[in-house]
């Protein structure tokens, strides 16, 4: 559109035209001198001019135009001619305008923006697209000479278009615009937009196009320029899940034998959900469970949830070893104004047990205790297997290093145990590395050999040590460890420290540079207590990864292991994204949409994993109205969109199709056929 040429008084729409094409008005000329010209007359020969008299009287006229005449043919022509020149000036009206030199437009696109609303005739539509809709009318509105910026308010601001006059360009740049599956964050767009005003000269305005419901209600705190907060949408009910979590249990057998006992417990995966909400009247909605790509449902709880409740819902089945870590899709049913947090995501846990495997190493060389052989498991190893197979629900598989180190398959998430042995990238999840030979391990340097040290001090804070106390424990001999940074150090001795953290990114590690065997500490409780903390702390690494569930909008960080090589990534529409790898975890910069995030490596421990991210977010699904909040030293104006003047509206093709009626009124006019009298 280009610049108007004139416009009404405040608060009367506005009239628009482009004088690229009036230049048409121009042939009105030409036309009006075709009906004045005289027209020259062949001579004949009549045997009277009585009848002829008028055509004589013209002859004789020796100017060359003659009077003007109002005809019907003349009056269709011009009206014709004036409607296809204003409409190729392509009219319009406009219900305000938007003042401001330089104008800052900001769109909010968080989950919420997702919701089902009404159109200006009743059409059913989504409030983002009511938001899209205003911001081209604005745009539209936008004053002679203006420019204006184009803000994306997700959880992360974008600028999605520069400072830019083009109109054509600035609408381009709101097409694409979708609401995200995200917390947003109106006030970090505002302050971005006011950042690329603020060096400007001239009147500046910030205009935020939200629906209101903002998981941040203070964030328009500080707005140092004048901000226009125009909302769209209307307040609906609507229930979701806002909180999800996946556990592996057990449940009770049925009962057998003739006695009536009861059968070994079996496994069984548990699913907490809550249902929330936030209408005015209470819903009775069906909660199931199935396994992505199946229609299968796996389990279904029928609820009734009260005007502002939010209910603990347990969801429950018992998996199959081919349900290990497959994707669970939960879902509320009838669907409500917001579809997208009636559906909830998790992942089956991969069984109940967990994965241990206690590696021996002999010295060799004279370096094993004498009497025994290289490979042979030490007394420590012993004491090791004895606490480890205490725990009912570990499944403690011992052997040789080798063993562990050519073992094909092994469960990414099996708790390592090695002991008298320090090899490099070992496999599986969480590590204990337990009597080290001297030299480099795993960052920590093991030194020379302590006989008979004290303990004086323990890291009480760091979780493998809670709830329980060294004292009173002896120790035949320890290595000295030096680690890389104080902060490594667990337990300390007078002489020196003796067990460190050799934590990576992607695995918890522990290092203990003494032999259990050679001391008293297995035949107290803190010992057991200790390894219970390890394999609980490995526990919730399996469960739910290094780095914990994943929510939309957040970064997604992914264990894999350190000879990872040839990663793939997969969003949930199966779109190709974007991972990076470094010390073991894989990166995926960005997760916008709520589902399952599928990862895929090449290497020597070749795998795969399905991460789930949800949005579960109590501010973004509770729509109903809120006040914003608007603290500091700027204006802030707060309006609804269903009291903005009415649209840009264009009148080419009306008067186009105008014209052609009036071109095809004088066809008719000059080709009917005269009525005989």
């Amino acid at each position: 559109m280009a610049a108007p040429l004139a416009q009404a008084s405040a608060g009367a729409p506005l009239a628009l035209l482009s004088p690229g094409g009036l230049w048409l008005l121009a042939l009105l000329g030409p036309l009006v001198l075709l009906y004045i010209l005289k027209i020259k007359r062949s001579r004949r020969r009549v045997p009277s001019t009585w009848l002829w008299a008028a055509a004589q009287r013209d002859l004789m006229a020796r100017a060359p135009f003659r009077k003007l005449i109002a005809q019907l043919p003349l009056i269709l022509q011009a009206l014709a001619l004036a409607l296809l020149a204003l409409a190729l000036a392509r009219p319009a009206s406009r219900g305000r305008e938007l003042t401001g030199d330089h104008v800052a437009i900001v769109l909010d696109t968080s989950a919420s923006m997702s919701a089902a609303a009404r159109g200006p005739a009743g059409e059913a539509t989504t409030r983002i697209q009511l938001a899209k809709q205003l911001a081209r009318d604005l745009l539209a509105g936008l004053a002679p000479g203006s420019d204006a910026l184009i803000v994306e308010a997700g959880r992360d601001a974008r600028l999605v278009a520069a400072l830019d006059r083009d109109l054509v360009r600035l609408k381009a740049a709101i097409d694409p615009i979708a609401a995200r599956d995200v917390e947003g964050d109106l006030g970090a767009a505002v302050a971005l937009g006011i950042d690329r005003l603020r060096q400007l000269g001239g009147a500046r305005r910030v205009v935020a196009i939200t629906d209101g419901n903002l998981a941040r209600p203070a964030s328009l705190r500080g707005a140092s320029l004048p901000v226009e907060v125009i909302t769209v949408g209307d307040p609906v009910d609507n229930a979701a899940i806002v909180r999800v979590d996946v556990r592996s249990g057990s449940a009770a057998g049925d009962a057998s034998g003739a006695d009536g006992e009861r059968s070994e417990h079996r496994e069984e995966v548990q699913a907490f959900l809550v249902v929330a909400n936030f209408g005015a009247q209470p819903r009775d909605v069906y909660v199931t469970m199935r396994q992505d790509n199946a229609s299968d449902v796996l389990g279904s709880r029928r609820v009734l949830v009260k005007p502002g409740e939010r209910l603990p819902v347990v969801v429950t089945f018992r998996p199959s070893p081919g349900d290990y870590r497959k994707g669970l899709v939960f879902e509320l049913s009838p669907r409500d104004a917001m579809p997208l947090d009636d559906v909830a995501y998790g992942r089956v846990p991969a069984g109940d047990k967990l994965p241990v495997f206690l590696a021996s190493a002999g010295r060799g060389q004279g370096g094993e205790p004498p009497g025994t052989q290289a490979g042979a498991p030490s007394g420590g190893s012993v004491w090791l297997e004895r606490a480890l197979a205490s725990d009912p629900m570990t499944s403690v598989t011992s052997g040789a290093l080798g063993d562990l180190l050519g073992k094909p398959g092994l469960d990414p998430d099996t708790f390592v145990v090695i002991d008298g042995a320090c090899p490099p990238d070992p496999p599986g999840g969480d590590l204990l590395i337990v009597n080290p030979p001297p030299g480099r391990c795993a960052g920590t340097l093991v030194g020379q050999t302590l006989e008979r040290p004290t303990l004086t001090s323990w890291d009480t804070a760091d979780p493998r040590l809670r709830f329980l106390t060294l004292d009173g424990v002896n120790l035949r001999a320890a290595s000295s460890l030096k680690p890389e940074a104080a902060t490594q150090e667990l337990i300390r001795a007078q002489e020196g420290t003796i067990a460190t953290d050799i934590s990576t990114a992607s695995r918890t590690g522990t290092l203990l540079g003494f032999d259990v065997g050679e001391s008293d500490w297995p035949l107290k409780a803190s010992f057991v207590l200790f390894v219970r903390n390890l394999l609980e702390q490995a526990r919730a690494h399996r469960a739910h990864g290094i780095t914990g569930p994943a929510r939309t909008g957040e970064p997604l960080r992914v264990s894999v292991p350190a000879t990872a090589r040839d990663l793939q990534a997969t969003g949930p529409a199966g779109e190709r994204l974007e991972v990076a790898q470094r010390a073991g975890v894989a990166v995926i910069a960005e997760t916008p949409r709520a589902g399952f995030y599928r990862l895929a490596w090449q290497g020597p421990q070749a795998g795969s994993v399905v991460v789930p991210a949800n949005l579960t977010s109590v501010a973004e699904s509770d729509l109903t109205p809120r006040p914003l909040v608007a603290e500091g030293g700027g204006e802030v104006a707060v309006s609804s969109a269903a009291g903005q003047p009415d649209a840009h509206v264009e009148w080419t093709w009306l008067l186009a199709l105008a014209a052609l009626g009036f071109v095809l009124f004088d066809v008719w006019y000059f080709t009917r056929v005269p009525l005989r009298s």
